[in-house]
């Protein structure tokens, strides 16, 4: 007997966020939906976010709303439905870290920045706060600056994949590359493992920065994938407070962003990243670390952070490829160059995850694809299924 196949409506190749959110879409749309992961669920990029859903304030530090800030307005509000359980992916049970972000001054903010924050195109989603509002960490005299609450909210990454991954956990299965292989037979895609030939009606390509190598074994260059680095740095310390929050600098991005966390012994993190980790993306760790603690020194001096351990993490963001090595606006869906059924997907940030869901539903419309199988995945059976990644602030600080 030769290897029997198993037609499905999609296969999906890729664990991280973008994967899981459209198995968890597409199985509540009707459709046979099937994951492969070759390492755990969440890892490398998902699991090395910070969580942040924002709805580009952000990337509207220097005055003025650019076409990136408008696409993601809408988000907090979207992720906030599906947190309840109304929106079109159910993460009702979700650990939400915050429900607020902040953003601080070094210093006094240009009268540019005042005005832009309290302009009525950022009605509803700024807030100028009043001293005794601050979070705790800025709640000091000797700071000096403005505080604004932004409507975003934080959320805990690892608490999201479990998330994700538990409502179909039947349909989710580990892939060993040594052994299994994507083809391209004619115009068409198809999955070959050991056990099983899976010929999807489409197949998604949802594996960050693997969907490169994954394209190119389809004999596909097209779309071209970018890659952005940084170098993010963790602090483990013995500060009790939290603080969700950007400080602003000279430039119209961040200069230091900090995201509360708690390893599984209890002890907070904080995991510092905007300018500090994208200008830091090529200098030696300690080099980095160096600068993480003059950051902080001079941006917090009254803190007292106890007793600390200093880690970094570099991460590859995989995007669309723009021009100049620019982020992409939005999420992006598209096809595989010379391959009829398959697409290839990358959210950009994990606050445009959503999104990414919208522009896969509406490349699945109009090419047709509608619930049509009902595989037995039986001859999987005997296949592993992935772990969940384990956060980086506990990997990292063993």
């Amino acid at each position: 007997m030769g290897t029997p196949t198993l037609y499905t409506d999609i296969v999906i190749i890729g664990g991280g966020v973008a994967g899981l959110w459209a198995l968890n879409l597409l199985r509540e749309r009707g459709y046979s939906a099937v994951l492969f992961e070759q390492e755990a669920l969440g890892s490398h990029q998902t699991i090395g976010s910070q969580g942040m859903i924002h709805g580009g304030i952000k990337y509207a530090l220097g005055g003025a709303l650019t076409p990136g800030s408008q696409v993601i307005a809408a988000m907090p509000s979207l992720w906030r439905e599906c947190l309840a359980g109304r929106g079109p992916v159910n993460l009702r049970g979700c650990e939400v870290l915050s429900d607020a972000f902040h953003v601080w001054s070094s210093g006094s903010l240009s009268a540019r920045i005042n005005s832009f924050f309290a302009s009525k195109l950022l009605r509803g989603r700024v807030e100028a706060l009043k001293p005794d509002a601050y979070p705790t960490p800025l709640r000091h005299p000797d700071f000096r600056g403005h505080v604004y609450r932004l409507e975003e909210l934080v959320l805990d990454v690892p608490s999201l994949v479990s998330n994700l991954a538990k409502r179909h956990s039947g349909d989710m299965f580990c892939i060993d590359w040594d052994t299994a292989s994507l083809q391209r037979v004619k115009r068409r895609a198809r999955l070959v493992l050991p056990e099983v030939v899976l010929e999807p009606e489409c197949l998604l390509l949802a594996a960050g920065c693997g969907n490169q190598a994954l394209m190119e074994a389809l004999d596909s260059a097209s779309p071209a994938m970018q890659r952005r680095p940084l170098q993010q740095v963790l602090v483990k310390h013995s500060y009790a407070q939290p603080l969700f929050a950007h400080c602003l600098g000279n430039r119209p991005s961040p200069r230091l962003t900090i995201t509360s966390h708690r390893c599984s012994d209890g002890h907070p993190v904080w995991y510092l990243g905007g300018d500090l980790a994208t200008a830091g993306a090529g200098e030696s760790p300690e080099r980095l670390v160096d600068h993480a603690r003059g950051e902080l020194a001079e941006l917090l001096p009254w803190l007292d952070l106890g007793e600390c351990e200093w880690r970094t993490l570099t991460l590859d963001r995989a995007e669309h490829a723009q021009a100049g090595l620019m982020r992409p606006d939005t999420a992006f869906v598209g096809p595989v160059a010379g391959v009829d059924n398959a697409l290839v997907a990358w959210p950009t940030k994990l606050t445009l995850t959503p999104r990414l869901g919208e522009l896969l539903e509406s490349q699945l419309q109009e090419r047709s694809i509608l619930p049509r199988h009902t595989p037995d995945l039986s001859p999987l059976a005997q296949v592993p299924r992935p772990a969940l990644a384990a956060p980086y602030w506990d990997t990292l600080f063993q």
